[in-house]
């Protein structure tokens, strides 16, 4: 499944649960948890918000949104983050 299928765009902002597994081999949509939780793994180390500004550029460019569109809402030092995309 790729992310883009996953996301329904139908309001304007969406709150997403996300799991972010650093230090992957590549950047990509991995799956969709049992309990609904995005899994994303990042290249980048989780250092000097490396991974999430990662995190911001992948869901931007998948998402076809301005990363200013993007907000990291908790977990910004956590693997579990909570993570809003405004549509508009």
């Amino acid at each position: 499944m790729i992310l883009k299928e996953y996301i329904n765009k139908e309001n304007w902002k969406r709150v997403f649960k996300i799991k972010v597994v650093p230090n992957s081999k590549e950047t990509t949509f991995f799956s969709v948890m049992d309990n609904g939780i995005l899994k994303i793994k990042l290249r980048s180390l989780p250092e000097k918000w490396k991974a999430n500004k990662e995190l911001i550029d992948y869901f931007a460019n998948k998402l076809e949104v301005k990363k200013n569109k993007i907000k990291i809402l908790s977990g910004l030092t956590d693997k579990i983050k909570l993570i809003q995309v405004d549509f508009l």
